[in-house]
């Protein structure tokens, strides 16, 4: 079996892979050759630029109503909240 060193590697980086590592209960060259195994199984999936993700998301619903309707049914929606009318207490 191949060995393979990796230098100079980012101390948060290290902790957050020991962490993984620790809550899944594996050493930590454990963790590194899973992680590896996942994204070289299906790398595409973590090349998701998140902008553009975000982006394709606009458009995506329809509805028939208007900005303003919609607008009007959010306001009648909204219910009155009795929190903060009591200005003496901090929190009812």
């Amino acid at each position: 079996m191949a060995n393979l060193q990796v230098r100079d590697i980012d101390e948060k980086l290290y902790e957050s892979i020991r962490n993984l590592a620790m809550n899944e209960k594996r050493s930590i060259s454990q963790e590194v050759v899973l992680i590896l195994e996942k994204y070289l199984s299906a790398p595409a999936s973590f090349n998701k630029n998140p902008t553009e993700e975000f982006l394709g998301l606009a458009g995506s619903w329809e509805d028939k109503r208007s900005a303003v309707e919609i607008i009007q049914v959010i306001r009648i929606n909204r219910k009155n909240s009795t929190r903060f009318r009591n200005k003496d207490e901090l929190f009812n």
